[in-house]
């Protein structure tokens, strides 16, 4: 774990963990149905932390190599903080406090630990945290310092980040993203950026298929009612919350934040690869990420 040099440095652990276990077999989830009704901040939080500790094997395996171990992707498009620079320029990461909220495996957090930067990478899931260490172990490194916990209530004292980022982490999947947005500015020192990229909220419209049928608007944009995966019993095993960009723009005012950019990274002409719902197909027509650019007054 890095040493931080003053008091007012976040006191950090490893969720517990020391190194990487093998996950247990687990059962089958029971079948479940996709349905739109409201989901609350608690349901959302626990149905989101279990769907990832679940499902974290298989999307590491999935997504892995185009992620790297040391990589910081922002999107299914392949926009590389090495080339956009969203967090500024990399020769002035060195020495900087940065918190990385729903990190996942922390891929993006290594990436800012090898330019000199000081991340913190944080996350709903202990599994997805887990296979940062199976990493960090592989590759024979200082491990990422890790902490689990919810993005809505960072453990954390007032002012001790100089940048925070998302790479679709922990914001798609909050139902109150307005008290993310507060609980970063407060652990932000002035001055400081946020950065993060989540679905573009145009795509709540369109099927979640990445061929023609993906192509046609089937319900509104309007619409902000959750998207819900219910098991047999109606108890919901993951859920993902729909803003405008009007209401995202306002919760980050309303939170101290200055929009000073808003990138809708276009689908590169030589990625072939499909992520889910986004496809080449889909990526001439529709913007599918949104990656907002945020100042801390």
């Amino acid at each position: 774990m890095t040493a931080m040099p003053d008091a007012t440095a976040p006191t950090l652990r490893y969720c517990g963990m020391s190194e990487y276990t093998a996950a247990p077999d687990a059962a089958e989830d029971d079948d479940t149905e996709a349905v739109r009704r409201a989901a609350g901040a608690a349901e959302s939080s626990r149905a989101n932390r279990h769907w990832w500790d679940r499902n974290a094997d298989d999307y590491q395996d999935e997504h892995g190599a185009f992620l790297g171990d040391a990589r910081f992707v922002w999107c299914p498009e392949g926009l590389d903080e090495a080339e956009a620079q969203l967090l500024g320029d990399p020769a002035a990461l060195r020495g900087r406090r940065v918190l990385e909220i729903g990190a996942g495996a922390a891929q993006c957090s290594r990436w800012l630990a090898d330019r000199g930067a000081h991340p913190v990478a944080l996350d709903l899931s202990h599994r997805q945290l887990q296979h940062s260490l199976r990493i960090d172990q592989g590759l024979g490194r200082t491990p990422v310092p890790l902490v689990q916990a919810d993005a809505a209530a960072l453990p954390f004292a007032d002012a001790v980040f100089d940048l925070a980022c998302s790479a679709y982490g922990a914001v798609p999947f909050a139902a109150d993203t307005g008290q993310i947005m507060r609980e970063v500015h407060r652990v932000l020192r002035p001055g400081g950026r946020w950065v993060f990229s989540v679905t573009h909220p145009v795509r709540w419209a369109f099927p979640d298929e990445p061929g023609p049928e993906g192509l046609t608007a089937v319900s509104s944009y309007f619409d902000r009612t959750p998207y819900v995966e219910e098991d047999e019993q109606g108890r919901a095993v993951y859920v993902e919350h729909h803003r405008t960009l009007g209401d995202r723009v306002r919760e980050l005012n309303a939170a101290g934040f200055r929009l000073v950019d808003l990138v809708e990274p276009e689908w590169p002409a030589g990625l072939t690869q499909e992520w889910g719902g986004w496809s080449p197909l889909r990526g001439r027509h529709l913007p599918g990420t949104a990656v907002f650019v945020c100042l801390r007054d």
